[in-house]
């Protein structure tokens, strides 16, 4: 299990664990209403807690994000993240787990918010990423992204 899916998974856990005693608070002084209706009502809250927020990007972001991270993989450029150079396809299937790991927690709604939130550095050392072609110097993944994004946008608009 990777990291970031452990810590989705102590995510829901600590949200689940405020809202059992929210509802807990709140029943407690209910003693009429039977223990069925209860747990029922508990199961309900908590169920409702656990599969709520996760909200995809937008279609049009979406759409630049895939051609951005198409961009990337079709290139002969190398990206380097904590210290180790990878190849462009590596790295796209990195930075989509990121993107799904971000749209799950609704932190990211643009093509920007992802590169600035997913695609910049790492989650884990804070080190920016760094994108390096054809023997030039590396840039940062920001920097690349960004002109990338640029680019596309203008290629659409033509």
């Amino acid at each position: 299990m990777s990291v970031m899916s452990v810590m989705s998974v102590m995510s829901v856990m600590s949200v689940m664990s405020v809202v059992m005693n929210v509802v807990m608070s709140v029943m407690r002084p209910m003693r009429v209403i039977q223990t069925s209706t209860r747990c029922a009502a508990m199961a309900a809250l908590i169920l409702g807690a656990a599969t709520a927020g996760a909200t995809p990007l937008p279609a049009a972001a979406k759409a630049e994000v895939t051609a951005l991270l198409g961009r990337l993989q079709t290139s002969s450029c190398e990206f380097n993240r904590n210290g180790d150079w990878h190849a462009a396809a590596e790295a796209r299937a990195h930075l989509e787990r990121k993107l799904a790991y971000l749209e799950d927690k609704n932190l990211v709604k643009t093509a920007e918010e992802f590169i600035d939130r997913g695609a910049s550095k790492s989650s884990m050392s804070g080190k920016p990423y760094l994108v390096r072609c054809a023997g030039a110097a590396p840039v940062e993944s920001k920097v690349w992204l960004t002109r990338e994004l640029t680019a596309l946008r203008s290629a659409s608009s033509r």
